[in-house]
């Protein structure tokens, strides 16, 4: 918007004329006094002003706009027909002007100079947008900064109040901040903590290869205390700190596991030794059993040989009981075996069903779905039917007012995938992650349902030295799905 300020309404009528000729937006005022209210309640990108006026002659008027923060930068070209001396000339350029322009004039001349002060003008209110821009970006960012230092101090503060070791690592694999609790371990900040000789340094191996991880990491480690000169078992917990999908840093904690580690050994110890004890005398009530079951073979005493029956399901019972403790006794002690022989998959699935369905649970009906199996795998048979049977067997338990259970079969991605569903209670979301777990039992079904909770952790183990996967899915009153996978691929067969 030009402003054209003129007594003469002639003169602005002519220039107004010109102006609008050419697009420009123009307003007008027909005395300073006017033209001073104009300004102060809107922008404009140019003043035409004209010297001789009545009451405000425009040295007045642009003397007035330059004392004001707001219209001082607002560019003024002096329009004047009779002060064409030096001397107004010089006065004009003094009082604020940034021309001065004599009458007659020259049209060409005049648009000339009006696109050029247009124009900077506009150029100057982008330059002030973008200022403005840069300026608020610099607050925002320096908020942003006071606010991250904030969250720091108050993280350093939550690290250094946590019982375990605390560090972060930058996305380079450096460490950038400990704890006080990692000098119980380590003399500096840049020295890590010594790893048992028998084991593979974790966290030094995680500071070469997290660029090339892309999720958290736990391991259980053994580092040297310096005090005591003792390795001490830590359960070592790495997570990623992502900004935009991209991980920018590492928090971790080292979190000290060695008295439970020490209670675990003691009681696996006694597992073992219990185990053992427990086979040889089992042995001979169930040679004694058998010997009796002879003894009464001839003889029509009904009531005796159903007892005999009962006490061979209960030491058959005992006897699996003692085996699962035997397995949990070798997994401990890195001494169960997988022999891995080329197997018929297929024959292995319907020899479990077969000895469930042959094993008296009750009516129940065990259905088969999906894929058929027609490629040999390399596994252990004994192994691999020893889970499905568990998996059969806990479906039946955990079912038993469903009158099916059903065993769904599936080829996907170079893996067999094998799961057993019932239709029974069902798992609570929050603790299906801990079923594989050594001892785990769901506290709703602990009292109600028999067993220690130790085969499917036995499974779990099993499953995992055949490098395969395993897991659940269940609701609530409807049922679960428990479901193991076996590869295909040429891994297995090393």
């Amino acid at each position: 918007m030009i402003l054209i300020v003129d007594d003469k309404k002639e003169n602005i009528y002519s220039l107004k004329t010109l102006l609008e000729s050419k697009n420009f937006a123009v307003d007008t005022a027909l005395s300073g006094e006017e033209a001073l209210r104009k300004v102060l309640k809107r922008n404009y990108a140019l003043i035409i002003l004209d010297v001789q006026m009545p009451g405000m002659d425009g040295f007045e008027v642009a003397e007035t706009l330059a004392g004001y923060s707001r219209t001082k930068d607002i560019p003024v070209i002096f329009l004047s027909a009779n002060n064409t001396d030096k001397q107004f000339i010089t006065k004009g350029y003094d009082s604020g002007g940034i021309d001065y322009i004599t009458k007659p004039v020259d049209p060409e001349i005049l648009l000339l100079k009006v696109r050029t002060f247009s124009r900077l003008y506009e150029q100057t209110q982008s330059l002030n947008e973008t200022q403005l821009k840069l300026q608020l970006e610099i607050e925002s960012r320096k908020k942003a900064q006071e606010e991250l230092k904030i969250q720091i101090e108050h993280l350093r503060s939550i690290m250094e109040s946590l019982p375990q070791i605390a560090f972060s690592v930058d996305e380079k694999g450096e460490i950038t901040y400990v704890n006080h609790n990692w000098f119980n371990y380590s003399l500096h900040t840049h020295t890590l903590p010594i790893s048992h000789p028998d084991e593979t340094d974790q966290l030094s191996y995680f500071l070469t290869h997290c660029k090339e991880l892309d999720g958290p990491l736990e391991r259980e480690v053994r580092i040297k205390d310096i005090k005591s000169q003792q390795f001490r078992h830590h359960l070592l917990r790495i997570i990623p700190i992502r900004e935009n999908d991209k991980i920018c840093n590492w928090i971790g904690t080292l979190t000290d596991i060695n008295d439970q580690k020490l209670i675990e050994s003691k009681k696996d110890e006694f597992l073992s030794i219990a185990s053992h004890e427990l086979k040889t005398p089992l042995t001979g009530i169930k040679a004694y059993v058998q010997l009796l079951e002879r003894l009464l073979a001839k003889q029509e005493n009904i009531t005796a040989k159903t007892y005999i029956e009962r006490a061979k399901d209960e030491v058959n019972k005992l006897e699996s009981l003692i085996a699962d403790l035997l397995d949990i006794s070798k997994i401990e002690n890195g001494q169960m075996k997988i022999n891995k022989q080329e197997i018929d998959l297929e024959k292995t699935i319907n020899h479990a069903i077969e000895t469930i369905q042959e094993s008296g649970y009750g009516n129940i009906r065990i259905e088969r779905h999906g894929d058929i199996f027609d490629k040999p795998l390399l596994a252990d048979p004994l192994r691999v039917e020893q889970v499905l049977v568990n998996y059969l067997t806990n479906a039946i338990k955990y079912a038993p007012d469903s009158d099916k259970i059903v065993v769904k079969t599936s080829f996907k991605d170079s893996q067999a995938c094998i799961a057993v569903q019932d239709f029974g209670i069902g798992i609570p979301p929050e603790k299906q992650k801990h079923i594989f777990s050594k001892f785990y039992r769901v506290e709703e079904s602990s009292l109600k349902f028999q067993g220690l909770g130790i085969g499917l952790y036995i499974c779990a183990e099993i499953i995992k030295q055949h490098q395969g996967n395993y897991g659940v899915d269940s609701k609530v009153g409807e049922g679960s799905t428990i479901y193991f996978t076996l590869p295909y691929n040429q891994k297995n067969y090393a």
